[in-house]
């Protein structure tokens, strides 16, 4: 498997993922995004951070 192969795996399986929340849970997913979008600017990055360095050091963990 190629690169290009490999993140478009990731790509569709991250997809699929972000999708399960909004489809098994709607109301759930609404409130939680009004939440989000309230959050001021320096809290969203550090969300942002947090879930990036959650993912690399996944990524480590299996690789």
């Amino acid at each position: 498997m190629g690169l290009g192969s490999a993140l478009l795996l990731a790509l569709a399986l991250m997809l699929v993922l972000e999708g399960l929340l909004p489809f098994l849970a709607p109301r759930l997913w609404r409130e939680t995004f009004v939440r989000l979008v309230s959050l001021p600017d320096h809290q969203l990055r550090f969300a942002g951070l947090t879930s990036m360095l959650a993912g690399v050091l996944l990524l480590y963990w299996v690789h």
